[in-house]
């Protein structure tokens, strides 16, 4: 059995790597004001920006789907880590040696399954880069350099060279401590008739890396006329590698797409290196599969889609490269960015038009020019004998759907008169109306006509406070309102309610999610402990939460924004009195209904005790009033 990672050790982790660092590497983060930050979640599809970071606090919340949590727990949620995999890669990357408990640890032979396939692929990564020096990869340096690829090109895009002989790989990656199953599991071997060999043999080969940067599979060119396998070899469907899920050269681009609010998606690893030393750093393309919804995924992210971003794609002007944009348009609508398609002179793909025409020639290819749905449309027409009646109609009955699916309405309009033209029917209302009809009946079905817009201004708006599960909060409740405001003071700063908030009841809190707030925050050694260490506090906090529902609360509670304006000690006193002074006007009227309750079969002595009580209660509140947090 594994041992125990040392508490301190995590404890390290989680202030050593910054929670909006390691989730900038997933997706774009923008202001949300009050010190946090907001992109589109990652955890669910959403066109307006949701998830919110601390990162004073070292937490993340969305307000769509409810998920929420410390720098770990993201890790672990997208990319599908257990916790000690998770605290074992943050601990590398911030340096940071682990220590284990109960009985020892055995890095080798207890690791994460994908842990150790991820090591695997790092290895194999600079054993391939290594043999590209080698006299047998002459064939491998001679191709690029056909392309236009020095060394120094070669390096920054780890591109290697596997070797021809059987096992070279397998035998290395055993001597670095790796079993046969673990080869297997990775791709990077295979089985042969006397054990594992290698699955690229005398290949080019390019690592393939997920957002993170890790390497989880490879792409190899057959180089070699005697090779008997496809042109283009990838990594087979593994624990960490599924190709309709990673984009090549994402890890690079991805700092200017999120820059530039900016893609483009061109198709083949060669492509993408030429774009990138052509200054065309934006530059991705899918491994061996056609560009689809996960992809779209990755890029909506990145690019905080809306409708000031752009996506290019580049196509051959082949039928594949043809058939290849149309399938694009297909998924065109789940952007709010605006796409293009740009095809280059002669046909030529970016890698051989910055051979033979340079680097200005590839970054002008990449200028937007023809809208997707306009290349669409004219590839659907060209198809139809526009000299007959019946050509005309045919043309209209395929087109006029793809129309209703552009998502801005005064461009729909504007291309349906356009459609008409191209068509040669002479009453473009016709063809307007028609357009407008399918564009009402796939909103009406709720299909896959134009997604609605949403204002610049709704987008910026911070998401309302709202629990999406659990026990229902009545937010119109003043009362609600005041307890959830004071629950955010105690876990966003403590300071402010200490030590005062310690010495509320839990029964003080009405809602009783909010009940279970407080619980956890008594059990996790009350707000006191935040004033110190407010990452370790809220740490102790979503330790001992019972459940989901109550951490993703807690979570949602600790980096929403506050209500009010200036948040300080008359803030903070402010809601301490309010919430203390309903508490103490539900006791009296408990004690005054029980008074009245009981009446005659109270004794004397009873009577007096409970009228006294209710007596002082009353002064406490008048003092309350009075005062405010001075009585407290």
């Amino acid at each position: 059995m594994a041992g125990r990672i040392n508490d301190d050790d995590v404890k390290a982790v989680r202030d050593a790597v910054p929670i909006d660092a390691v989730v900038s590497e997933y997706l774009q983060l923008r202001s949300a004001g009050g010190g946090n930050l907001k992109g589109l979640c990652p955890f669910h599809d959403e066109k307006s920006p949701s998830f919110q970071v601390s990162p004073s606090k070292g937490l993340f919340h969305c307000f769509g789907c409810q998920e929420g949590g410390d720098t770990i727990a993201f890790v672990m949620k997208i990319d599908h880590l257990s916790f000690s995999e998770t605290v074992e890669r943050l601990a590398a990357q911030a340096g940071i040696t682990l220590r284990y408990e109960e009985g020892g640890y055995n890095p080798a032979s207890q690791r994460g399954e994908r842990t150790r396939l991820v090591e695997a692929h790092k290895i194999a990564a600079r054993f391939y880069a290594e043999q590209l020096g080698g006299a047998e990869a002459e064939i491998g340096r001679t191709f690029l350099a056909e392309r236009g690829f020095d060394q120094a090109a070669a390096e920054h895009f780890g591109v290697g060279y596997s070797p021809a002989g059987w096992d070279h790989l397998t035998r290395y990656l055993r001597g670095q401590g790796f079993s046969d199953k673990e080869l297997l599991l990775s791709g990077l071997s295979q089985d042969g008739r006397r054990g594992p060999i290698d699955r690229f043999r005398g290949r080019l080969m390019w690592p393939i890396r997920d957002i993170s940067g890790e390497v989880v599979g490879f792409g190899a060119r057959k180089l070699r006329e005697d090779d008997n396998g496809p042109k283009y070899l990838n990594t087979p469907e593994t624990a960490i590698y599924k190709k309709s899920q990673v984009l090549y050269g994402v890890d690079l681009a991805k700092k200017e797409i999120a820059k530039s609010s900016r893609a483009v998606v061109v198709e083949g690893y060669t492509d993408v290196m030429a774009c990138h030393l052509a200054g065309v750093t934006t530059a991705i393309a899918t491994c061996g599969t056609a560009f689809g919804g996960d992809h779209i995924k990755i890029l909506r992210r990145l690019l905080m889609d809306n409708g000031s971003a752009r996506v290019i794609f580049t196509f051959d002007g082949d039928a594949a490269g043809q058939k290849a944009a149309l399938r694009a348009f297909e998924d065109d609508q789940k952007f709010a960015a605006e796409t293009y398609i740009a095809i280059a002179p002669d046909n030529m793909d970016p890698c051989e038009l910055r051979l033979a025409k340079g680097d200005e020639a590839v970054q002008d290819l990449v200028q937007p020019r023809t809208p997707l749905f306009e290349f669409a449309i004219r590839q659907i027409v060209s198809r139809y004998d526009l000299e007959t009646p019946a050509g005309r109609a045919a043309a209209l009955d395929e087109a006029a759907p793809v129309v209703a699916k552009i998502k801005n309405e005064g461009t729909r309009r504007e291309v349906a008169v356009q459609l008409a033209g191209m068509v040669g029917i002479l009453d473009p209302e016709f063809v307007v109306q028609r357009v407008g009809r399918l564009t009402r009946r796939n909103s009406d079905r709720g299909g896959r006509g134009p997604a609605p817009t949403t204002s610049r201004r709704a987008q910026d708006q911070v998401p309302p406070p709202a629990v999406q599960a659990g026990p229902a909060l009545n937010l119109r409740s003043p009362a609600h309102r005041t307890e959830r405001e004071l629950l955010k003071l105690a876990l966003q700063r403590p300071e402010l309610v200490s030590p005062a908030f310690d010495a509320f009841g839990v029964d003080e809190f009405t809602a009783p999610p909010y009940a279970a707030v407080r619980q956890c925050i008594e059990e996790a050694g009350g707000a006191e402990e935040g004033v110190s260490d407010s990452m370790a506090y809220l740490a102790r906090v979503l330790g001992v939460v019972p459940n989901n529902t109550v951490k993703s609360l807690v979570t949602e509670l600790a980096v929403e924004l506050f209500r009010g304006k200036s948040i300080d000690e008359i803030y903070a006193g402010q809601h301490l009195v309010h919430v203390r002074l309903r508490a103490v006007d539900r006791r009296i009227e408990e004690l005054q209904s029980k008074l009245v309750r009981l009446g005659s079969n109270l004794t004397p002595d009873e009577l007096a005790a409970a009228q006294y009580d209710v007596w002082v209660l009353q002064q406490y509140g008048q003092k309350l009033r009075s005062n405010g947090a001075d009585a407290l």
